[in-house]
């Protein structure tokens, strides 16, 4: 029986039967047995009170995962949202922020770009962290040691057109390719080449993935918000709700 059935099934059995007979310590084994069979019959008879519990079982785990996910976030607060290597654009000032952890390979991270921009640009008010996460293989890697040696060298400004760049770029990324773009932007490969490599970047991907480990993110786009944590894609109008909500708190 899968996991989440099988809770829900034991939930069901407190919820639907007698409060003298969820203790089964104090009956013999027949009884048990017996006990056994007519839970059995009775789920057989009345499926519909699993289909129930598993709601209640899925209501009470989702509302487990915020909580969690809010203590998480409150303990690494000073690494998520205020750490010293992250790019921060839209109103540095801003009332809400919202923190990305992203990977420039990532099919849904492209898909969530242009939804993060829409957000910045229709709202004021709205701090943007970007986290370097790479995760998807060496060609992830190369595109964030280019776009963090880029921010460390050239600065921010140049970090956000590397980042959009790069985040649209279809073909392979390698060292030929991120020349290209250097040259396209006009930025100086010779220097961003050797920092690429540098105990500065590996420094800054290990604290980023240190800090997504203490988090339980393993995929991309992962998305903080308040003291929320979006595990994958959220369209536009999803995290303009939430932002709404977060200020509506």
């Amino acid at each position: 029986m899968p996991r989440t059935l099988f809770a829900a099934a034991a939930l069901a059995l407190t919820t639907a039967l007698p409060v003298q007979a969820s203790d089964l310590s104090d009956l013999s084994d027949a009884e048990r047995q017996a006990f056994r069979d007519e839970v059995r019959a009775y789920l057989l008879e009345n499926p519909e009170v699993l289909m129930e519990a598993i709601a209640v079982l899925e209501d009470r785990q989702a509302e487990q995962q915020v909580a969690n996910d809010a203590s998480l976030v409150r303990v690494n607060a000073q690494d998520i949202f205020s750490d010293p290597h992250s790019w921060v654009g839209g109103n540095p000032e801003g009332d809400v922020t919202l923190v990305e952890f992203m990977d420039y390979r990532c099919s849904y991270c492209r898909r969530a770009f242009d939804d993060v921009e829409a957000l910045i640009d229709g709202d004021e008010n709205i701090r943007l962290v970007i986290k370097e996460f790479p995760i998807l293989g060496e060609q992830s890697e190369l595109a964030s040691r280019f776009a963090i040696s880029v921010k460390s060298h050239h600065g921010d400004e140049a970090y956000k057109s590397v980042h959009d760049t790069l985040i649209k770029f279809r073909g392979n990324i390698t060292m030929t390719s991120l020349e290209n773009v250097a040259a396209r932007l006009d930025l100086d490969m010779d220097t961003i080449t050797p920092l690429m490599t540098s105990d500065a970047t590996n420094d800054i991907i290990r604290q980023n993935r240190q800090l997504a480990q203490r988090l339980g993110i393993s995929g991309t786009p992962t998305f903080v918000l308040d003291e929320q944590m979006l595990r994958g894609y959220v369209p536009l109008d999803g995290m303009q709700q939430i932002v709404a909500d977060v200020r509506a708190n």
